[in-house]
C-alpha cells in the first residue's frame, strides 16, 4: 500500500474540520505541533491501495498574517522540502469566494501540489452564485472539487483527486500569480481577476443573503444581541446541568460500587485504603467531570457550526476589550462558571496567544459549581437565621469573582501581558445547519484530551493528598479508648447505645487522626500565617486540604467537628460547625472569620487539577505558578482587609 501526506488548509469557518472528520472519522487523534501548544489533528484516510496521512492545519486568513497559527502554517508549507506535505487541500467557502481565493493564491505561490475543495456549494447556489468550475480550475492550475462536507457530498471525487495527485503530483503555476511573500493587495487583485473570468455574472463582494442580514441586525445589535446571547448561554448551561446530571450520577454510583467490591475482596489495611481513597477516589473525582466536558464541547461545536458564536463574540468584544480581554473570551469565562477545567480548555477558540494567556489566568476567578457547597456553608454561618442577607452574600460571591477576573485582566494588560487584545477582524460566517457528526467527534476528542492531559496528574495529586491526610497513624486518645470500653461493656445490655458509642468513638478517632496526620501537623505549623485572617489550626487544615479541590473544605470541617464527610452538611452538622471551638474555647467561626473565609474562597486558587490543565494548555509551568501565587495572594490580602476591617468596626 502506497502512502502520502495531505495537509488541509483554509480560512476559519470554511468547514475544514468537518471535512477532516468526514475523511478520517474515528481514525484521528489530537496532539500539539512540535515545539508549540497549538493543537493539530492527524488522521488516516484509506483510498483503495493508497494510505493518506491527513493533517488538519489551523484556520488562517493569510499565510503572512501576524498570528502564531499563520507562522505555523508557513513553517509547514515553506519548511524543508523533505518535511512538506505531498499535497495541500485548500478548503474554500463557495459563498465567500473573494476572501477565500486570496489564501488559495498564497498557497499556490508556495509551488506545492494543490487541490481546491469548494465547500458549501449548496449555500452558494441558494444565493444565486454562478461559477464555471472548469474555467476556475484552468485559471488557478489546480483541480476544483465541489463539496457539501457536512453531508458528505463530493467526498468520493475528492478522494479520487487525492489519489491522482499522490500518483502524479501536479504543479501548474498560473502565469499571472504573484510571487510568494508579495503584498496581500497583489493576491487580492489576482483573486478578483480570476473570479471576473470564472464567475463573470456574479459580484462576489456584494452578494447579500436577505435572511442573513435580517438575523445579523438582531444578533449583532448592542441591545438585542446581548439579550439573545444571555438567552442562548442560559439555555446552554441549563442543558449542561440538566443532561449531565444523569451520567455523572451513574459514574459516582459505578465507582461507589467498585469501592464496595474492593472492600469485600482486599483485606483491611493500608493497601485497601490506598485503592479506595487514593486510586479509585482520585479516578472518580476526575471522570465525574467527563459528561459535562463532552456535552459542553458538543453544544459549543453545534453553535460554532451554525455561525452564531462569531456573532456572540462580536457583541461581547465591545465590553471585554475595555478590560484587556478579547470577545472570544466570553465562552471560556461563562464555561468556567460550571468548571474551570473545560473553561480553560475552550480558550483554544481564541486565536491570539496573548489573549489566550490572559483568559486562562483569570478564568478560575469565575465561581464554579465546586464552590457552591462552600458558599452555602459560609453564608449560612455568616448570617444565621437571616436568609435574605445570606442570599445577597451568596450572589455577591459571583459578583466579586467576576469583578476580580476583569480587574486582573486589566492589570495584566498593563504589566506581565502588556498590550491590548487583538481586534476581532473577521468576516461573519454564513448561517448553516450544524453537523451532528462533527459535534460528536469533537466531544469525543475533547473528552479524551481531558482524560489524557489532566487525568494522570489529578490521580497522582489525590494519592499524595490521601497519604498526607492518612499518615502517620496516631494512637487512640484517652476519650476514644474510654468510649470504646463503655461500648464493649454495654454490648449485651443495650446494643443500640453501644453502637452509638462506637460511632462517636470512630468520629473522634477520625478527628484525632486528621489532627495528627501530616496535613494536620502542617496546619498547626502554618496556622500563624493565617492567624491575621482569624483562622485557627482547624480552619487552616480546611484551607490547606481545599487546595486539592474547593469542595473538600466542607468534608474536612465536617470530619474535624465530628459530623462525617458529607459533601453538603445537614442542619445537625451545620450546628456543630457553628459551635466549633478553638483550643482556648472561643468560637472558630465568628462573623468576622466567616466573612474572611468566604472572601478567601471566592478569590483563591484552590484547585490543583485546574493548575495542571493551565500548565498543559499554556505549555509552561510558570503560568500555573503565576496563577497560584497571584490568586492566593489576592485572596489573602482581601481576606485580611475584611477580617481586620470588621474587627476594627467592632464586629467579632
Amino acid at each position: 500500500m502506497s502512502a502520502s501526506s495531505v495537509a488541509l488548509l483554509g480560512n476559519p469557518n470554511t468547514g475544514k474540520t468537518t471535512l477532516f472528520n468526514r475523511l478520517c472519522g474515528t481514525r484521528a487523534k489530537t496532539s500539539n505541533f512540535p515545539g508549540t501548544t497549538t493543537a493539530m489533528r492527524l488522521g488516516r484516510c484509506d483510498v483503495g491501495t493508497h494510505a493518506l496521512s491527513v493533517m488538519d492545519l489551523p484556520g488562517i486568513y493569510s499565510l503572512d498574517g501576524p498570528t502564531p497559527e499563520s507562522a505555523l502554517v508557513r513553517d509547514v508549507l515553506r519548511g524543508p522540502v523533505a518535511e512538506r506535505p505531498d499535497s495541500v487541500v485548500v478548503i474554500v467557502d463557495a459563498a465567500n469566494l473573494a476572501r477565500n481565493m486570496v489564501l488559495v493564491g498564497e498557497v499556490l505561490a508556495c509551488d506545492e501540489p494543490v487541490i481546491v475543495a469548494l465547500n458549501m456549494v449548496d449555500l452558494a447556489s441558494r444565493r444565486g452564485q454562478q461559477l464555471d468550475l472548469e474555467t476556475l480550475s484552468r485559471r488557478i492550475g489546480a483541480p476544483v472539487i465541489p463539496l457539501v462536507a457536512s453531508r458528505g457530498t463530493g467526498l468520493d471525487a475528492l478522494r479520487a483527486a487525492l489519489v491522482t495527485q499522490a500518483d502524479s503530483p501536479s504543479r501548474i503555476r498560473p502565469s499571472d500569480l504573484p510571487s510568494a511573500g508579495a503584498s496581500i493587495e497583489a493576491f487580492s487583485a489576482w483573486a478578483d481577476a480570476v473570479l471576473a473570468e470564472a464567475a463573470p455574472d456574479t459580484d462576489a463582494t456584494s452578494q447579500a443573503d436577505v435572511r442573513t442580514e435580517r438575523l445579523d441586525r438582531v444578533l449583532t445589535h448592542p441591545v438585542t444581541g446581548t439579550l439573545v446571547f444571555i438567552g442562548v448561554m442560559g439555555a446552554l448551561f441549563w442543558t449542561l446541568f440538566a443532561l449531565a446530571t444523569i451520567p455523572m450520577d451513574l459514574i459516582e454510583v459505578t465507582f461507589a460500587a467498585l469501592g464496595t467490591s474492593v472492600t469485600a475482596v482486599v483485606p483491611e489495611g493500608p493497601v485497601r485504603d490506598l485503592l479506595i481513597d487514593g486510586v479509585i477516589g482520585g479516578i472518580a473525582g476526575t471522570v465525574v467531570f467527563l459528561p459535562q466536558i463532552c456535552l459542553l464541547f458538543f453544544l459549543i461545536s453545534l453553535l460554532e457550526d451554525t455561525g452564531y458564536l462569531a456573532r456572540a463574540a462580536f457583541v461581547n468584544d465591545r465590553i471585554f476589550r475595555r478590560f484587556g480581554l478579547p470577545g472570544h473570551a466570553f465562552v471560556p469565562l461563562l464555561t468556567s462558571h460550571a468548571c474551570a477545567l473545560p473553561g480553560i480548555m475552550s480558550t483554544r477558540l481564541i486565536p491570539n496567544r496573548r489573549d489566550r494567556l490572559a483568559t486562562i489566568l483569570v478564568a478560575p476567578f469565575m465561581s464554579c459549581s465546586a464552590r457552591l457547597p462552600v458558599y452555602v456553608l459560609l453564608t449560612t454561618l455568616l448570617f444565621a437565621d437571616q436568609p435574605g442577607l445570606a442570599g445577597l452574600a451568596f450572589a455577591g460571591c459571583y459578583v466579586l469573582g467576576s469583578a476580580a477576573a476583569f480587574f486582573s485582566a486589566w492589570l495584566f494588560s498593563r504589566t506581565g501581558l502588556k498590550g491590548q487584545p487583538q481586534p476581532m477582524v473577521l468576516e461573519l460566517p454564513t448561517y448553516k445547519r450544524p453537523s451532528l457528526h462533527n459535534a460528536l467527534l469533537t466531544a469525543r476528542d475533547q473528552g479524551l484530551a481531558f482524560l489524557q492531559t489532566a487525568g494522570t496528574v489529578i490521580v497522582a495529586i489525590c494519592i499524595v493528598m490521601w497519604w498526607l491526610s492518612a499518615y502517620p497513624k496516631v494512637d487512640a486518645p484517652a476519650d476514644v479508648r474510654a468510649l470504646r470500653a463503655d461500648a464493649e461493656s454495654m454490648a449485651l445490655v443495650d446494643p443500640d447505645r453501644a453502637e452509638a458509642l462506637h460511632a462517636e468513638a470512630d468520629l473522634l478517632m477520625t478527628k484525632a487522626g486528621q489532627a495528627g496526620s501530616y496535613a494536620g501537623r502542617m496546619g498547626q505549623v502554618i496556622q500563624p500565617v493565617f492567624a491575621p485572617l482569624g483562622y485557627d489550626w482547624q480552619l487552616t487544615v480546611g484551607v490547606l486540604t481545599s487546595f486539592l479541590a474547593r469542595e473538600v473544605f466542607v468534608s474536612t470541617m465536617s470530619v474535624l467537628v465530628g459530623g462525617g464527610a458529607e459533601a453538603e452538611p445537614d442542619e445537625g452538622v451545620l450546628d456543630r460547625i457553628r459551635s466549633m471551638t478553638r483550643d482556648d474555647g472561643a468560637l472558630v467561626f465568628t462573623r468576622a472569620t466567616a466573612a474572611s473565609a468566604l472572601v478567601f474562597f471566592v478569590l483563591a486558587m484552590q484547585c490543583l487539577p485546574t493548575l495542571a490543565v493551565t500548565r498543559k494548555e499554556t505549555g509552561r509551568l510558570k503560568y500555573a505558578g503565576i496563577q497560584l501565587a497571584y490568586m492566593s495572594g489576592l485572596a489573602y490580602v482581601a481576606a485580611l482587609i475584611v477580617f481586620q476591617g470588621l474587627r476594627a468596626m467592632g464586629v467579632s
